[in-house]
């Protein structure tokens, strides 16, 4: 099992809580080198953070030991800052006397550095893993990956449906499965989603021609409207010039054409009210695959072939 977990899915358990409610506890994390997990609640003039510690007791994380740093770089100011107010994961290196009575010293450096030799460096493009989304930008999604370790899931790898903005799919503290996608000459890791979506077959199947379905109008076209079904499934139906972008839809399923990966819709009412956000549907089981090789979207005969293999 996974002991690297993303930042804040280790800090209710009773193991953390045992570990950090006492001095006793602390010191059985320093000699057997383990991780826990508390709430940052101060940075102070120095950039050290103050951890809340269970039974009153202090701990602090220092400047330099508040994060690791890719090399040749610094870690940011406002990477320190923004932790105030989260769990931070960390090791306990050490203990502090002061007139105020003993501080822990911990290290969040020394957590993620472990997490990366032992668990980010093993996995490999095709593994299958949870992850914690962090932060949305136009461009994609930021997830924690284990221990506060950031990879980006960039917009075009959420979903095959096309999406404009990923608050479309994601809100901050969601827990996610990713597949790793690759790594970069620096070591930064990249992932994916959409591979865990299913086919076009299996989205395709779940709908039949005749039914009324509901969908989210994703982009308006001179020759249509694009209507997501389902993350990874997408139809097209009439221009409508009273048909916005990001209003939900109720369609009629007018055909379903597999070898041409197409469904026609007739959109028979669209409301501004905000979208159904159906339940997350993985078409792979995370918690029963831990890797693929690869992964086909299109259906056999498609003229058109949309897969992903994922480099060894």
């Amino acid at each position: 099992m996974n002991r690297y977990l993303p930042e804040g899915c280790y800090i209710t358990t009773h193991e953390n809580r045992t570990l950090t409610a006492s001095m006793e506890g602390l010191e059985r994390a320093l000699t057997h080198g383990l991780i826990a997990e508390a709430p940052a609640v101060l940075c102070d003039h120095a950039f050290s953070l103050h951890v809340a510690l269970g039974g009153g007791i202090k701990g602090v994380i220092p400047r330099e030991e508040a994060a690791m740093a890719a090399e040749g770089e610094d870690v940011k100011d406002i990477a320190i800052l923004t932790r105030v107010g989260k769990p931070v994961c960390f090791k306990v290196i050490g203990f502090k006397e002061t007139a105020s009575g003993r501080v822990a010293i911990l290290s969040r450096r020394a957590a993620q550095e472990e997490c990366m030799a032992y668990y980010i460096d093993t996995l490999c493009p095709g593994d299958i893993f949870r992850a914690r989304v962090t932060h949305l930008e136009n461009f994609g999604a930021f997830v924690d990956v284990g221990c506060g370790i950031i990879s980006l899931l960039s917009i075009d790898c959420i979903s095959v449906s096309r999406i404009s903005h990923p608050s479309e799919r994601f809100s901050v503290g969601d827990d996610i499965f990713c597949v790793m996608k690759c790594r970069d000459a620096k070591g930064r890791m990249y992932v994916s989603q959409r591979e865990l979506f299913g086919s076009w077959e299996e989205n395709a199947a779940k709908f039949s021609q005749g039914q009324t379905a509901l969908g989210i109008v994703r982009s308006v076209e001179s020759y249509g409207v694009f209507v997501e079904l389902a993350p990874n499934l997408a139809g097209l139906a009439e221009y409508r010039a009273d048909v916005k972008e990001g209003q939900s839809a109720a369609v009629y399923i007018k055909s379903i054409l597999p070898d041409k990966m197409k469904i026609k819709l007739i959109i028979i009412d669209a409301t501004s009210a905000p979208p159904y956000r159906a339940p997350t549907q993985y078409f792979i089981d995370p918690e029963k695959t831990e890797h693929i090789d690869s992964w086909l979207y299109s259906p056999t005969g498609a003229k058109r072939r949309i897969e992903t293999v994922f480099a060894t």
